[in-house]
Order: C-alpha cells, then structure tokens, then sequence
C-alpha cells in the first residue's frame, strides 16, 4: 500500500525541471529529498521551498560518485519514490561520426549509469515496502522511430535509459513498483533552451510519481500518454 507520507528523491533537482518536480511532489504531501551535486545550490533551492511550506530537504548526491551515493547510506533504502531526473549535455554540436567518444561516455555515466546506480541503491527497499515508483526523465530524442541525427550522446543515452525502464519493470513485475520513462517536452530550460513551461513539463514526471497501484509500468510516456 502507499505510504501515508511517501518519501520521494529527485536527482539534479537544485533547477530546472528537478526543481519543478520537487515542488509538485511537495505540494502533493510527499516528503522530498532533493538531491544537487553542489550542496549550496540544492541548500538555497530547499529554502526556497521551505519557505513555500513545503516539505523538502536538500542532500548532496552526484550520481556518478559511488561514494556520493554510499553516504546516503540507509536513507536510500527508505525512498518509497525515485526519480532520476539529472542529465547532461544535449550535444548538438556533435554528429554520430565526429562525436567525441570521452564526451559520449561522460554523457552516459550521468544519464545511464547515474539512473541504474540510483535504482539499484533504492529498489530493494522499495520491493521489500511492496510499494514504490521509479521514474525515468527521458525524451523525444531517445524514440528510435524518429531518430537521425538527433544529439548522438545525449539521444544514445536516453534510448539506453528507455532500455533500463524496460529491464527493470520486468525484474520489478508484480512487486508493487512501477517503472516508468517521461519525456517532458521540450522545456524552457537552461538545457532546452526554450518551448513550453517548466510546470507544464514537469507535471507529467509527477503524474508517473504518482500513478495508481494498477497503473502501467516498463512504459514511454508524455503528458500522461
């Protein structure tokens, strides 16, 4: 059954869509751990929401730090909702031949490694609770149907994540956690650079956060869809 209170974790929440969702999870009565590399940032990003009313502490987490990870210690184990938000480095500049493979790799540790290391930190506790969800921040770049020459990291990486909401859903069947990839939209973001609201965009993260105990899991989705 779902926790009276759940506790929910958002990674590279000091800005940005991880902000957002932080917030909407807040105001739905989760308790949120916001996670930021730079732990001054997530501090004054929890302030800011604190002073909301909102429920919200800030913790220091880089994804791609397994000692970062570790020192979460038991508090990890106790997330009753996951959502692996942090990703970097919409590539543009970059063609699948002339990418820089370092960059590529950097590009998948945060979006791809970061993700399992985060769930495979999380998911035990959420199994042995029988409740919880894990969503994955995607995007439309990551759908192999309409693919070209979209950013050749950031697209491989999240086409890879879309592959671990898949493994994982199924490892996960019939434990009580759903597992689920979101893509936003595009965002105006400092990483997107434009188009729709933040809040518009992060609502459907919240809605995978939130979904019933008979709602779907291993799947790809925007706004609800």
């Amino acid at each position: 059954m779902r926790p009276s209170t759940p506790t929910a974790l958002v990674t590279g929440a000091n800005r940005g869509i991880g902000f957002e969702v932080s917030r909407q999870l807040a105001e739905a009565g989760m308790r949120v751990l916001l996670g930021a590399r730079d732990r001054a940032k997530g501090e004054a990003a929890a302030r800011a929401l604190i002073r909301q009313g909102l429920s919200v502490e800030a913790v220091a987490l880089d994804v791609t730090d397994q000692t970062s990870i570790r020192a979460l210690g038991d508090r990890l184990e106790s997330v009753d909702v996951l959502v692996n938000n942090a990703g970097v480095d919409y590539d543009t500049d970059q063609t699948p031949l002339s990418a820089d493979l370092a960059r590529v790799r950097r590009t998948f540790e945060t979006n791809l490694f970061g993700a399992r290391a985060m769930a495979q930190a999380c998911a035990p506790g959420m199994r042995a609770r029988r409740w919880g969800r894990i969503v994955n921040v995607s995007s439309g770049a990551a759908s192999l149907a309409s693919m070209r020459r979209d950013p050749p990291g950031y697209s491989a990486s999240k086409a890879a994540l879309n592959a671990l909401t898949r493994l994982l859903a199924g490892e996960l069947a019939g434990s009580g956690v759903l597992v689920n990839s979101v893509c936003p939209g595009w965002v105006a973001t400092d990483m997107g650079g434009g188009g729709r609201p933040v809040r518009e965009g992060a609502a459907g993260v919240v809605w995978a956060a939130r979904l019933p105990d008979d709602g779907p899991s291993g799947g790809f989705f925007r706004d609800g869809r």
